[in-house]
């Protein structure tokens, strides 16, 4: 059997990003399993994962990729690390026709690059089988919680990325004070949200349904975690069907404002896709009856469903204030300033856990269909964007007019 090397290739985006697509562990649990493979790993004086780790269990630490076949890394590669010829497997953040990545999948095509996106890894049933939402959840609904408590002067977390690792992050939750009618509103059932929740089952706070949470005041903390039929309704007030939400988003409205009235804090985890209804609008944020001080947008669309949510924050600064009033930044302790964290790369807080995690997954659910040629739902057919003849794969042709706006017709 041919032998297939795999790369782990040096992250190079700036800021650096710590994570890593296999762990060491992982990387030999995954060539016991297929004993054709074999693992090479880049050098980076970058990665949380240290080289000294891999060598430690006989795995190849190199400079020079380019006798791989796979390439692996977790968010986009500099067009000039590109090796041509080679399948690629990364974070592209190309498919919804983002500007600032189009030359890099201009490139791509130019040096006839299979890429395979991670994003686009669904079964199917179009449901994703792999990514980093689990501890975006995680690690956002634990900065939320910090944020509150720098808010009001309650109590202070050490900083995710401070933390040794996740058992040393979920230690400092002890030190979390919520007052006795506190109430938190999650919007959110995927990955991410599951990840939130693992946070909240740590805290002294007990889960409601919306119609309780909504129409009953208790004494102590409560949350409750929101599907999109509980903060949206169809402007013609007949029955709300989720299929239609999804396909004609605009014949929708969200009523979601009833629960920032009766909310402390809010935590998004949900996916908002493009002409959905708005969530939060300033028009709401300005309303005298709303309640919410503290939003972590684990979701981070700027400008859009949430409005407060005016740009991404960053692991060194990651709480900003917005002034509902002025509609601009403030001080985020000042009264009547809503305290925002919205840190667009959560799980490098966490990278050594979040890189395990992910890891697992690629074993369990991605290599099975990329190493063994058994791929009867066509999985990672339809992740790729592009194939190894440099073109855009059928499912991306829509891709060739953001392509040609780098050389427009003059």
């Amino acid at each position: 059997m041919a032998k297939i090397r795999i790369g782990l290739i040096k992250e190079g985006k700036t800021p650096p990003d710590k994570r890593v697509a296999l762990t060491p562990d992982r990387s030999i649990e995954l060539m016991d399993k297929y004993p054709n493979v074999q693992i090479f790993v880049q050098a980076s004086n970058v990665r949380a994962i240290k080289d000294e780790e891999y060598t430690q269990l006989g795995i190849p630490v190199v400079e020079d990729l380019s006798d791989c076949d796979i390439l692996m890394g977790v968010k986009e590669v500099n067009v000039e690390d590109l090796i041509p010829h080679k399948k690629y497997l990364f974070f592209s953040h190309t498919y919804k026709k983002q500007p600032y990545n189009r030359k890099l999948l201009k490139a791509i095509l130019d040096k006839k690059i299979q890429l395979i996106d991670y994003e686009l890894l669904k079964d199917k049933n179009k449901k994703r089988i792999i990514g980093f939402g689990r501890y975006a959840g995680i690690v956002g609904c634990y900065n939320g919680f910090r944020t509150y408590g720098l808010k009001h002067n309650l109590y202070n977390l050490k900083p995710a990325n401070e933390c040794f690792d996740r058992k040393e992050m979920e230690s400092e939750l002890s030190k979390v004070k919520l007052p006795s009618d506190f109430k938190l509103v999650l919007t959110g059932y995927g990955r991410v949200g599951h990840g939130a929740r693992e946070i909240l089952d740590l805290l002294p706070i007990k889960e409601v349904e919306p119609e309780v949470y909504l129409s009953q005041q208790f004494n102590f903390p409560v949350y409750t975690q929101l599907e999109v039929e509980d903060y949206n309704k169809r402007k013609d007030n007949t029955a709300f069907d989720k299929s239609d939400f999804y396909e004609n988003p605009s014949d929708f409205e969200s009523n979601f404002f009833r629960f920032a009235q009766v909310s402390n804090m809010y935590v998004s985890c949900h996916f908002w896709g493009n002409n959905s209804p708005y969530i939060l609008t300033k028009e709401n944020l300005q309303d005298p009856t709303n309640k919410i001080t503290v939003v972590a947008d684990v979701s981070c669309d700027i400008d859009e469903p949430i409005a407060c949510t005016i740009r991404p924050s960053t692991i060194a600064s990651p709480i900003y204030g917005y002034n509902p009033t002025t509609g601009i930044e403030d001080d985020f302790q000042k009264e009547g300033i809503i305290a925002v964290m919205a840190i667009d790369n959560l799980p490098c807080e966490l990278p050594k856990d979040a890189s395990c995690d992910f890891s697992k997954n690629l074993i369990e659910f991605v290599f099975p269909l990329l190493l063994s040629g058994n791929d009867p739902d066509k999985v990672i057919e339809r992740a790729s964007e592009t194939n190894l003849n440099g073109e855009l794969m059928p499912n991306f042709k829509y891709l060739e007019s953001y392509l040609n706006e780098l050389d427009p017709v003059k």
